[in-house]
């Protein structure tokens, strides 16, 4: 395989957004997945990653996840749509006044309907509720088109990048 050149973008929020009424269909429904196993786990991850080439969690051993995901200062998120998972947010509050958005995606039947802005405003929210200074993420040209300019128009600023290869 040939290796591809890939940009990362760093962004960050240091000021609480307001968002309008973020108006969920009644069929969607929220859910923290407290302790979630390690097969849960590795079923979002692969479901809502694969088409991204997320890669990086599935090279891990179960111990080693399992110690971030059961981690007290990390949140996994769920959506769900009609009771059937349709994403997920993880957000990690490990370094103090701060959350990364570590994770944030939707299943790929899921993308394409505004489910995704409304999910990721809410996941915003809920990182700012945490009482933190700073809310940061990271996206790449590997993950969905649109993603970049998503998280610009949620008031997401850049503040640095680089290129790496993929392999």
């Amino acid at each position: 395989m040939v290796p591809k050149r890939v940009r990362r973008t760093y962004l960050e929020m240091t000021k609480r957004p307001v968002y309008g009424k973020i108006g969920f269909d009644e069929d969607i429904l929220i859910m923290q997945a407290t302790k979630p196993t390690v097969s849960f786990y590795r079923f979002l991850y692969y479901e809502v990653g694969q088409p991204w080439n997320w890669v990086d969690r599935r090279k891990m051993s179960d111990e080693a996840l399992q110690e971030i995901i059961q981690n007290p200062c990390v949140q996994i998120h769920v959506i769900y749509k009609k009771g059937i998972p349709a994403g997920y947010v993880e957000l990690n509050g490990n370094v103090s006044d701060e959350i990364e958005i570590a994770y944030f995606g939707l299943m790929p039947e899921c993308i394409g309907g505004g489910l995704g802005k409304k999910f990721l405003q809410w996941s915003i929210l809920k990182a700012w509720s945490m009482d933190v200074q700073r809310v940061w993420l990271h996206t790449c040209t590997l993950d969905h088109p649109s993603a970049l300019l998503l998280y610009k128009r949620m008031g997401f600023v850049a503040y640095g990048s680089e290129e790496y290869e993929f392999k």
